[in-house]
């Protein structure tokens, strides 16, 4: 991204980003308030995510890519997102730690978080916003395979 951006377009575009992410939260909240173990650990297909794999993926990505733009150093162990086990009440107090850790981190974004070249992990720099957008589609897409995944279970014959 080139250009400048000033403070005050940098605090609309953190705050307009920051309620999609909320929204994402209360959708994902809907859809795990009230399973049982059972439900929420269930897969469809042998390679395929249960509801609490995807929950966590989804949290724990977007936790270390607000870390990126921040320029904060993070330990993530993905491959555990994928390995886990959960229940409702976990999966509901860690979503409410992601709209905390958004809130606080969104709150003091800067427009050089926004716009300079940020790393993230193992991939190439790329800027704050590109991160930022492109995670934020990346949890609309498991939001859906997590509502994917509650109409499989309840149309198990």
């Amino acid at each position: 991204m080139s250009g400048r951006l000033d403070e005050e377009s940098a605090r609309t575009l953190a705050g307009t980003v920051g309620a999609l992410y909320r929204d994402v939260h209360e959708k994902l909240r809907e859809q795990v308030r009230g399973l049982d173990h059972g439900t929420l650990n269930w897969s469809p297909l042998p390679k395929a995510n249960s509801i609490a794999v995807l929950v966590t993926h989804t949290l724990g990505s977007e936790r270390e890519m607000i870390h990126a733009l921040r320029m904060i150093a993070t330990e993530r162990d993905r491959e555990s997102e994928f390995k886990v086990e959960s229940e409702a009440a976990d999966l509901l107090a860690l979503i409410d730690q992601a709209d905390r850790d958004l809130d606080d981190h969104l709150a003091v974004l800067t427009p050089a978080d926004l716009t300079e070249m940020r790393p993230r992990g193992d991939r190439p720099p790329r800027p704050g916003i590109e991160w930022l957008l492109s995670n934020y589609g990346h949890a609309r897409e498991h939001l859906a395979q997590v509502e994917l995944t509650k109409q499989l279970y309840d149309s198990r014959t």
